[in-house]
C-alpha cells in the first residue's frame, strides 16, 4: 500500500493517534491543517499572478503617479 505499510499497521497509526490526541482535538487539527493548506495554494496563486503579469502595468503606475504630482502642482 504505501512503501509497504499494509491495512493493519495503518489502522493501528490511525489507534494510537485517535488514542493520544482524542476524539474532539482531531478535527480541530483537521481544520487547522486545511485552512493553512488554503493559505499556502492562495499565496502561491498570487505569487504566480504577480509573476506572469505583463510588464506594461508597471509602467501605467509611473504614469499614473506622474500625472498626480503634475496636477498637485499646477494647484500650487
Amino acid at each position: 500500500m504505501l512503501g509497504g505499510i499494509g491495512a493493519q499497521e495503518l489502522l493501528l497509526i490511525l489507534l494510537v493517534i485517535l488514542l493520544l490526541f482524542g476524539a474532539k482535538k482531531i478535527p480541530e487539527m483537521a481544520q487547522g491543517l486545511g485552512k493553512g493548506m488554503r493559505e499556502f495554494r492562495k499565496a502561491m496563486k498570487e505569487t504566480q499572478d504577480e509573476l506572469t503579469k505583463p510588464q506594461s502595468s508597471g509602467d501605467e503606475k509611473k504614469s499614473d503617479s506622474q500625472e498626480k504630482k503634475t496636477d498637485s502642482e499646477e494647484k500650487k
